[in-house]
């Protein structure tokens, strides 16, 4: 008989007033006991809504049923079939509203806490002696993917596994992609993303890092000059937008990415980094999504106090409950209803305050989404030393402008149909080069696809 319990076994955290001062992982992961004991909370529906809820289509309710048997050894293997960035999607997926929302038991109480029987059971295969998995007997065939995301790893993994000679080319030094430079330590422990990585490189994956393709080498010359039959590109979209408005420019703003990818990849906030980032007594993040949510709360861990300002209300938050929760138990502070109109400057040139216009919401317009309209004459200003700037972002156009045939989107994502396939024979692509910034299961479930229709592809070349 299932655990009919209508709360979720509590994830154990370190404490909020611990946590804020330091860059190890805030959730601390089930024991073994408590991954049993939630795992027969589930209910092994028979139509499975929540295998349905994942991009990747994982089984869950199979892995789920062995991590309730102990058998944790068969529950990777299931959840290896279709997934090959468990350790990550555990940690980083929205379950709360894919998987986890079709969960039958959150109907009359808490859905299964699949995220974390996830992370758990990837973990404790990775605690494991590594038993590196068996390279595929190759199949004659050369793939490229530009970009070594989680859509790139997931095309490279799936194609790897059918015999490809995969090769990934990363334009950082660092392969990982948003997995390495864009999601903080405390959230996603990078040892996690090179675990996956070598799993990948096991199966015979190659990955080129300091290749920027559209400068070192173009996807016309990997197919024409250097032997690739196929080419799935996953750039992600990591070109910066900003709000345009005067003082931007001033020393002490910094858009979302610089500021985390200088924290996470370059470890600017240790004390001897030769790459240190300031963030000063007061930090301001505009925005309100999960990069606005790690970006604030890697401030607070640099010793600021931080507001994060967000034009609209709690409510119309995009980024995680978790971590919206997480931030407030951090000491981060939330303006609501309040949009920056100008950054203002001290006497040498560095920000000294950011000036905001507070906001109202309209009634809904048609689609039902009501406006954040300006209060006539309702300024407030707030002291700042630095001003974090996460609004959005967009693909870099690098691969637009040198790729003959590729056809794209006014706003510059790659324009590919459902299986990836874009305009140019043989060229596919996924995640945020093509949908604009979304989540890292998307960008799996992504590269999965593309992986399944480059294989059909050369199947019938």
């Amino acid at each position: 008989m299932p655990d009919m319990s209508l709360k979720k076994n509590e994830m154990p955290v370190q404490q909020p007033d611990v946590r804020n001062k330091n860059f190890s992982e805030v959730a601390l992961g089930y024991t073994e006991e408590q991954a049993v004991s939630e795992a027969k909370r589930c209910l092994n529906c028979k139509n499975k809504p929540c295998t349905g809820g994942c991009p990747v289509q994982i089984d869950i309710p199979a892995f789920i049923g062995k991590i309730a048997e102990g058998d944790f050894a068969e529950a990777y293997r299931i959840i290896a079939e279709s997934s090959s960035l468990p350790a990550v999607c555990g940690r980083v997926c929205p379950q709360e509203n894919q998987c986890e929302s079709k969960c039958v038991r959150g109907i009359k109480g808490e859905p299964v806490a699949i995220g974390r029987l996830e992370r758990f059971v990837a973990d404790w295969h990775n605690a494991q002696p590594e038993i590196l998995a068996e390279k595929p007997v190759s199949n004659g065939h050369k793939a490229a993917v530009i970009g070594s995301g989680p859509s790139g790893l997931t095309c490279a993994g799936d194609l790897a596994k059918k015999g490809y000679d995969v090769t990934i080319f990363e334009a950082l030094h660092v392969a990982g992609g948003v997995l390495s430079y864009g999601i903080p330590e405390f959230r996603l422990p990078k040892s996690i993303v090179q675990k996956e990585i070598d799993s990948l490189k096991a199966l015979g994956v190659k990955i080129e890092t300091n290749v920027v393709v559209g400068k070192t080498v173009s996807v016309d010359e990997l197919m024409q000059n250097e032997g690739f039959e196929t080419v799935f590109i996953g750039t992600g979209a990591g070109l910066p937008r900003f709000m345009n408005i005067p003082g931007e420019n001033l020393n002490g703003v910094y858009s979302a990415n610089e500021f985390l990818t200088r924290i996470n990849l370059m470890k600017a906030y240790k004390e001897n980094s030769s790459t240190p980032i300031r963030a000063g007594s007061n930090a301001v993040i505009v925005g309100g999504g999960n990069v606005a949510m790690d970006a604030a709360r890697c401030a607070k861990r640099l010793g600021a106090d931080v507001h994060i300002v967000y034009r609209r209300t709690e409510h119309e938050l995009p980024a995680r409950a978790e971590e919206i929760e997480h931030a407030k138990e951090e000491g981060i502070v939330f303006k609501f209803l309040t949009n920056p109109v100008e950054i203002k400057a001290d006497e040498n040139g560095w920000v000294k305050s950011i000036v905001c216009q507070q906001m109202e919401l309209s009634e809904p317009d048609a689609s039902g989404r009501a406006k954040a309209v300006p209060i006539e004459g309702a300024l407030i200003e707030i002291e700042a030393d630095c001003v974090i700037m996460s609004i959005g972002t967009s693909p870099n156009p690098l691969i637009k402008s040198t790729t003959e045939g590729l056809d794209t989107q006014t706003w510059g994502g790659i324009i590919a149909d459902e299986n990836g396939l874009t305009s140019k024979k043989g060229v596919y692509a996924g995640g945020d080069a093509v949908t604009s910034a979304a989540t890292v299961i998307l960008a799996m479930g992504a590269g999965k696809k593309a992986a399944a229709a480059m294989d059909d592809y050369m199947k019938n070349k």
